[in-house]
């Protein structure tokens, strides 16, 4: 019953797009708008009280001025356009102020009485043209599902590598998703990603990468098998809590499976036996700092050689999409067209240069 009120309670939500929001306070505008329409009011009243003897009220005496409480009431229902004629202008100068003061004064008034329904629903109708426009553009662009703290990891690390958050998207059916997503700057469509509408909003069909990251491996097999459905030819990536469902999760179409448990375990045992081999391990995952893990082309120079005799630390080999680790004998020496794992300084030092970062040739560029 439970899990049944709860997607009830979500069912408005599904499907939904939401794309990064500009930072802006609603109190400051609201404040900002209360703040002007209270100043146009104080500034009539005070401008009829100041010319009083201007204006007469038809239920008082010829001789009687109007009063102060006088002055707030033809101010009110003078901006409100409601007008019950019982005080009037009726000098010259308070007719003048009345035209070319009072009139703009109550234009202002109304539109900021009917601005923020105004605002509300032009904002309505830019946010439908401005999602319209995104769905239209957006291709090979990488599917993030779940948005929790592997996902949120994930999205960090391809930004920090260059990718750019406007090709990211999100599925998630949390509504702290998407705070955290607005906060991060990434477009979120709410739903759950077993879903082939949910999925098709998000635009899987056109997409390059899936990353699934939610945190029931029951639910990571589900959204592979209809991602796969709705896409056979991008790559999924997916992450497992078990290790006895990596073999259920590689069938279910996903190219790479990362096993979360597993992973946590071994470093955690690493950090034990060896902490300083633990905080190496960290210090490859860790972004921008110390070591990192990337993949490179191979340059017109190193072809030929031996994965050892290069300047990065070359630990794998990809020739013709197969991984080929350093050692191998089919990989003792370097083709055209071999991409390399290598590590290498996370930030390029003057005694310890990247090769494949300063325009060299490559292989793909001569071939």
């Amino acid at each position: 019953m439970a899990e049944e009120s709860r997607e009830r309670a979500l069912a408005p939500m599904l499907g939904k797009v939401t794309l990064p929001e500009r930072a802006r306070s609603p109190w400051f505008e609201l404040t900002r708008r209360l703040m002007l329409a209270v100043g146009i009011l104080v500034g009539t009243v005070l401008l009829v009280w100041f010319d009083r003897e201007g204006y007469r009220d038809g239920n008082d005496p010829p001789l009687f001025e109007v009063d102060f409480l006088d002055a707030i009431y033809y101010t009110t229902v003078t901006l409100s356009t409601t007008g019950y004629g019982d005080i009037a202008p009726v000098t010259s100068t308070a007719r003048m102020v009345n035209a070319f003061v009072i009139t703009p004064a109550r234009i202002g008034f109304l539109v900021l009485l009917i601005g923020t329904t105004l605002e509300v629903l032009a904002s309505q109708g830019r946010e439908m043209f401005r999602i319209d426009r995104w769905r239209r553009s957006m291709q090979d662009h990488v599917v993030v599902i779940g948005y929790g703290t592997k996902g949120r990891s994930a999205v960090e690390t391809l930004a920090n590598n260059g990718f750019p958050r406007d090709k990211i998207v999100i599925v998630d059916p949390g509504s702290a998703a998407v705070q955290d997503a607005q906060i991060d700057e990434v477009a979120i469509v709410t739903g759950d990603a077993t879903r082939r509408e949910v999925l098709r909003r998000a635009g899987v069909d056109r997409a390059a990468q899936v990353i699934i990251t939610t945190d029931r491996d029951d639910t990571n097999v589900l959204a592979a098998l209809t991602v796969r459905q709705l896409n056979p030819d991008l790559w999924i990536v997916a992450a497992v809590r078990e290790q006895e469902n990596v073999t259920l999760m590689r069938q279910s179409g996903a190219d790479s499976v990362i096993t979360s448990s597993d992973a946590v375990g071994r470093l955690l045992g690493l950090s034990s036996l060896s902490p300083t081999l633990g905080s190496v391990m960290e210090d490859l995952l860790t972004y921008g700092e110390g070591l990192e893990v990337a993949e490179r082309e191979l340059l017109v120079t190193e072809v030929g050689r031996p994965p050892q005799s290069l300047p990065d630390q070359v630990i794998a080999v990809i020739r013709d999409e197969q991984v080929y680790r350093y050692f191998e004998p089919s990989v003792s020496q370097l083709a055209r067209g071999d991409r390399l794992i290598v590590v290498r300084p996370a930030q390029e030092l003057p005694w310890a240069p990247r090769p494949g970062t300063h325009g060299e040739d490559t292989t793909v560029d001569n071939e």
